[in-house]
């Protein structure tokens, strides 16, 4: 069965990249974003680095010279490329990649029959990071696109809409001690875990994420004008950046705000979620609107109970991005995955278009800076009781 993942995880990713030039594929829009290219390349490293090279006898890596290249932040894996000078690798070229990935992937079905099951739960780790690039490559590919005054479909799928139009409701949440975090039983990353007690307010949720009609009522009050709403750090970032308006988001004269998707250029849905906004304007829009981000835990608990509408887009909390009580990082390069990014961050919950769908569960933690919105964010509302 996990052989047959392997597979279908390793396909998928290579369909994501079918209609896309080699340009396409090599471009790189600003810092946070990788070129296409490195992506295909870098989840194949990870399968050769941390499986290929050190368990199996008498593999030999594709191309010396890869490690270098397509090592993402391992500082125990050496020296690596600059992120911000991805796009500059105009060498290999995408066929080339692709040929790497052949390489990995005839050795790593060769392989899998004799391995333990540590070395599985480490494919099955290996999966589950190549679907987080899948999600980061559709993100990647949208930004790059929108700088292109061409303003080019990456596909012609249509933009997310809601799932209900009916007005907003609150559901009031759990209260006392309650257990959050994943309990062990199927797959999570290191972060999700381990479970533990919380202690919760009276509070009531919103039963679906803020829509872009509501979005445009806080900018026709001067939302992004009045710094009362702003966190400092935001509102500095606000007037630094002249941000006036979600990421994506345009209108030409008088005309009706439209916004950029996957799907080329499109009128905007005033059902849908408001999406690619960043920590410090849901934070904004929540005081505006006279509530609040909910908490990690008020929002896992509503979702382990069937919170409505989740996976629409992914929702800012209020939570800083913080170990568990009890965590502990893997031994070897492979601890560096998500503990070292334990500061600065904020906690989204839930899954977007964009999200694999098994990878949407209550105690799954995406995180990113307050201030990055180039992926599928939105918000939610809570308040106190």
């Amino acid at each position: 069965m996990l052989l047959d993942r392997y597979r279908a995880v390793r396909h998928h990713s290579v369909g994501l990249a079918e209609g896309l030039s080699d340009a396409d594929a090599t471009a790189q829009s600003m810092d946070d974003a990788s070129p296409t290219k490195w992506h295909l390349a870098h989840v194949s490293w990870f399968f050769e680095t941390f499986l290929l090279r050190d368990h199996v006898v008498g593999y030999h890596l594709f191309d010396e010279a890869y490690p270098y290249l397509f090592n993402s932040y391992y500082e125990a894996e050496g020296a690596r490329h600059a992120r911000p000078e991805r796009g500059l690798l105009t060498r290999p070229s995408l066929a080339e990649v692709i040929a790497y990935r052949s390489h990995v992937d005839k050795a790593m079905i060769e392989a899998m029959q004799g391995f333990s099951d540590g070395l599985l739960d480490l494919v099955e780790l290996g999966l589950n990071h190549e679907q987080q690039h899948q999600e980061l490559l559709l993100t990647d590919i949208l930004h790059l696109f929108s700088r292109n005054p061409l303003k080019p479909a990456y596909s012609h799928a249509p933009p997310v809409t809601a799932a209900e139009r009916g007005p907003l409701e609150w559901i009031e949440g759990d209260r006392g001690v309650h257990q959050v975090g994943h309990d062990g039983r199927g797959f999570a990353f290191d972060c999700e875990g381990p479970s533990h007690a919380v202690l919760l307010h009276p509070h009531a949720i919103a039963s679906r994420p803020v829509t872009n009609g509501e979005w445009l009522a806080f900018m026709d009050d001067g939302g992004y004008r009045e710094a009362s709403h702003w966190l400092s750090d935001g509102w500095a970032w606000v007037q630094r950046e002249g941000i006036d308006a979600p990421l994506y988001w345009s209108r030409e004269a008088d005309r009706q705000w439209s916004a950029f998707g996957l799907g080329g250029q499109h009128d905007l849905d005033l059902f849908a979620p408001v999406q690619h906004i960043s920590h410090y304007e849901a934070d904004a829009y929540a005081s505006w609107a006279g509530a609040r981000l909910p908490t990690e835990a008020e929002w896992e608990t509503a979702a382990k109970k069937g919170l409505p509408n989740c996976g629409a887009v992914w929702e800012w909390t209020g939570s800083a991005y913080l170990p568990y009580p009890g965590f502990r990082p893997a031994d070897g390069a492979v601890g560096e995955y998500n503990g070292k990014f334990m500061s600065g961050q904020a906690v989204l919950k839930g899954g977007s278009v964009a999200t694999p769908p098994d990878h949407i569960r209550p105690t799954y933690r995406n995180f990113f800076y307050p201030h990055q919105r180039w992926q599928f964010c939105g918000l939610r509302l809570a308040k106190d009781l």
